[in-house]
């Protein structure tokens, strides 16, 4: 091979160099800061872009995708002086690529740091058991800390996430008996509630009972009286009844000769009744005049109508 042979080859070579460094394929979501002569002269944008090789270099590669970056687990001291491990997800996004490349060295480390700071803060303000209730509170605060910063480079910080908060072994120790004694706390009130629940229902459902059987002794004797009431009614009906029929009977032809039969009768029987049942008999002094008997009877049933007329 001669040296005009070498020199061509050469020299295709670096025009294939230099053909590959005048094209540039931007990806997607990314943006490429072009420096021209050390100065900064355009953004690229992703797709086919065409620089001035020797020139034109690409000095910063930005992905314009929402990172999330690791904060390393720190040493925080709580306002009761204790100390607990914290650590925690940082979400950020590239806005401005210039910016991200002139306004700071290491944006992704500058912001890692004032998430850091800004916990320690944060921490040292609270007491123990609120730090695990604030968690809201702690990550808000560092979104607004971070993203106030992290402006001039162009880095917009979307949420941070507190991971996880580790209290020394001692605390935690003396926080899993307190949740202990809790528990069980809450297991004894809810076991007096269940009893004095039970109780409570115990003694409604006698309350009813005995309300409801009253009520019904109530109704029971009430139905009692409505059915004593009735029949003496209807025995004072059917009596006067009797009555009437017998009057109607008396007035008939024949009736008083009747009523005077049965007086006799009632009294003969009645007077047969005495001296079965007693020792000592009252004898009437006429005996044998049984119409006089009779006639005395009959007066007076007379006399009792009168009266009742009057």
């Amino acid at each position: 091979m001669s040296g005009e042979q070498v020199i061509l080859i050469g020299i295709i070579i670096f025009i294939i160099i230099v053909f590959f460094s005048t094209l540039k394929i931007v990806p997607q979501r990314t943006a490429f800061i072009v420096e021209r002569l050390g100065k900064y002269r355009a953004t690229l944008g992703a797709g086919f872009q065409i620089i001035i090789p020797f020139i034109d270099k690409v000095a910063y590669k930005h992905t314009l995708k929402e990172q999330a970056i690791d904060v390393a687990s720190q040493t925080c001291i709580t306002r009761d002086n204790i100390a607990v491990e914290v650590d925690g997800i940082l979400y950020l996004q590239v806005i401005d690529p210039q910016k991200a490349s002139y306004g700071i060295d290491n944006y992704k480390f500058a912001s890692i740091q004032i998430a850091q700071t800004t916990m320690r803060s944060i921490i040292g303000k609270m007491e123990l058991d609120k730090t695990f209730e604030e968690r809201d509170t702690i990550n808000i605060t560092i979104v607004a800390a971070v993203d106030k910063a992290s402006d001039p480079w162009g880095v917009k910080v979307s949420r941070y996430e507190v991971k996880n908060i580790t209290p020394p072994q001692s605390i935690k120790d003396a926080m899993e008996k307190q949740m202990r004694a809790e528990r069980e706390k809450r297991a004894m009130i809810a076991e007096s509630e269940g009893q004095r629940q039970a109780k409570i229902n115990v003694s409604e459902g006698d309350k009813q009972e005995l309300i409801r059987r009253s009520e019904g002794e109530k109704q029971k004797r009430i139905n009692e009286a409505e059915g004593r009431a009735s029949e003496i009614l209807k025995v004072a009906e059917a009596t006067a009844e009797g009555i009437r029929k017998i009057a109607i009977s008396i007035k008939s032809e024949g009736g008083k000769d009747a009523v005077n039969l049965r007086i006799a009768e009632q009294y003969i029987s009645e007077f047969g009744k005495l001296a079965k049942q007693n020792n000592t008999m009252i004898i009437p002094t006429n005996m044998a005049d049984i119409s006089s008997i009779i006639a005395t009877a009959t007066a007076v049933i007379e006399q009792s109508k009168k009266s009742k007329s009057a």
